[in-house]
């Protein structure tokens, strides 16, 4: 007799349906390979995507000011051109000391609330902004203030690196931070293209000519209106992580490690270099290559709104390049020869403004509108155009270098503190160490991006230089001083984190190529 057994079908379950959009999640464990397959990309990818777009327009409002600076006199304000640097490096200050509280709010309020409240906050300096611009009698005390309040576009930077670090597992982080810092970096190639084609100035290599009257309170508006979008789309698409909550006291406990302030130091010659230089370029282009003793008679010269968007540009496409290198090869040996790449450039941008003819001074006579250009005049500033193309080349090298630094020392990051974590650790204790260091590379992060910030402040005060009474010459001496800065940094990092054994014999910690 034969006996025949029915058995059930195994239930096959289903998988699991990754969070929303809006909601916090309780559970996030990216280094697990079957959830980060799962779960953990989908919600990571979005959250990426917007946490760029929020980025993207606190760089452009942070550096809404690096191109209408250099408008400003067009439209009737009589500011001096160190005034004028002074205007562009507020905002830099500002956004380098306002990062650290961004950064800590992260963990305080969540990622999804912060990134609200911060795109919000972009309605203040574009709506004063758009105001000023609009009033002739605005007084250049004014015009600082204000300017200051666009530093709280460059505080986006911190919190939302300091968020997207929480998504990604450790073997993705210098690709997800690239892309997000990338994001947000272009920003300021896309102010420095797009503002003098909305406010009816010349761009696009000349291709759009310029209006005779400019509109700058178009940027103000404009951006008003995309800060609400992020703002709204960061409510309703990101997300915040329960995980991620600390308190300023476990996060400050980094402030210990020296590490930290090795990091920040490299941090601004490469991060500090690229906001520094991007802030700068406008009126860099003006000073040494462009020629208009009056507004009334058309200048001439290389137009710095043709090019000024460009050395923003590379620099932001080479972040996410560097932190693929990093990943790949180790972000201390890719450091390294970013800085060494970028003494090279600085020296090429010297040479070329060296061969720089000067420009007699013109006089300007009591009607303006019959001023006309000397022969000796046209003949300096087009002997001067035909060394632009080299300047550029130059120039746009260094940017490049300054950006894949930028992904590479963020990289470095957050791998130093899984090493720390991993020399304490024990079984028992090992996902609370390594949850522990995702916290504290957070806080690096927003720490050394705070103190980096402050090269972008330093930078065009010292283009400007009121002790030097030749801007040309404040220029190449500025430049002489960033490649001696540069010297330093590749000599901190070899000693830090490139070289193989101390002078006493032993390696020192966390001393190897792979970090």
């Amino acid at each position: 007799m034969s006996t025949t057994t029915d058995t059930a079908p195994t239930a096959v379950a289903a998988p699991p349906v990754p969070p929303r959009g809006g909601v916090t999640i309780d559970e996030w464990h990216p280094e697990d390979e079957a959830f980060w397959e799962s779960v953990g990309r989908p919600v990571a990818r979005r959250n990426l995507i917007w946490s760029i777009f929020s980025e993207h327009l606190g760089f452009s409002v942070w550096l809404l000011w690096s191109v209408s600076a250099a408008m400003l006199p067009r439209i009737g304000f009589d500011f001096t051109v160190s005034q004028l640097f002074v205007l562009v490096a507020i905002p830099n200050l500002v956004g380098s000391l306002i990062r650290l509280p961004y950064t800590f709010a992260v963990p305080r309020f969540g990622g999804r609330n912060w990134t609200v409240i911060s795109a919000s906050l972009l309605l203040v300096p574009t709506l004063l902004f758009a105001w000023a611009v609009q009033t002739p009698g605005t007084p250049y005390w004014a015009f600082c203030l204000i300017a200051a309040t666009a530093g709280l576009g460059g505080g986006n930077f911190a919190s939302s690196m300091a968020n997207i670090n929480f998504f990604y597992p450790l073997r993705k982080k210098g690709t997800a931070l690239g892309l997000n810092a990338a994001g947000g970096n272009i920003g300021v190639a896309f102010i420095q293209f797009f503002l003098p084609i909305i406010v009816g100035g010349a761009g696009v290599f000349g291709l759009v000519q310029a209006k005779d009257e400019l509109n700058l309170e178009r940027a103000g508006y404009l951006y008003a209106g995309l800060a609400i979008v992020g703002a709204f789309a960061a409510w309703l698409f990101m997300n915040n992580l329960s995980g991620a909550k600390s308190s300023p006291r476990e996060q400050l406990a980094v402030v210990r490690y020296h590490h930290t302030w090795v990091m920040s130091f490299l941090y601004i010659g490469t991060f500090g270099s690229f906001i520094g230089y991007s802030a700068a370029m406008p009126l860099l282009i003006k000073i040494n290559f462009w020629n208009q003793p009056v507004p009334e008679v058309p200048g001439i010269g290389i137009n710095f709104a043709y090019y000024a968007f460009l050395g923003a540009l590379v620099g932001s496409i080479a972040r996410p390049f560097g932190g693929w290198l990093a990943d790949k090869y180790g972000g201390a040996r890719v450091t390294f020869w970013t800085f060494v790449a970028m003494i090279v450039g600085t020296l090429a941008v010297i040479v070329t403004l060296r061969q720089l003819t000067p420009v007699p001074p013109s006089e300007v006579p009591a009607d303006p509108s019959t001023f006309v250009y000397s022969e000796a005049t046209r003949a300096a500033v087009e002997a001067n155009s035909t060394i632009f193309p080299w300047f550029l080349a130059a120039f746009l090298f260094v940017f490049a270098a300054t950006g894949i630094g930028n992904g590479s020392t963020y990289r470095m990051i957050p791998l130093i503190l899984q090493r720390q974590a991993e020399h304490t650790t024990t079984p028992e204790t090992r996902r609370a160490d390594m949850a522990r260091a995702t916290k504290e590379s957070s806080a690096v992060i927003g720490i050394a991006g705070a103190v980096g910030a402050i090269g972008g402040f330093l930078i065009p005060l010292t283009f400007g230089s009121p002790w030097v009474t030749d801007p040309v010459e404040a220029v190449k001496m500025a430049f002489g001083v960033f490649a001696g800065f540069y010297v330093v940094c590749l000599a901190t990092t070899w000693f830090f984190y490139t070289r193989r054994v101390t002078v006493a014999g032993r390696a020192p910690a966390l001393a190897t190529a792979d970090v």
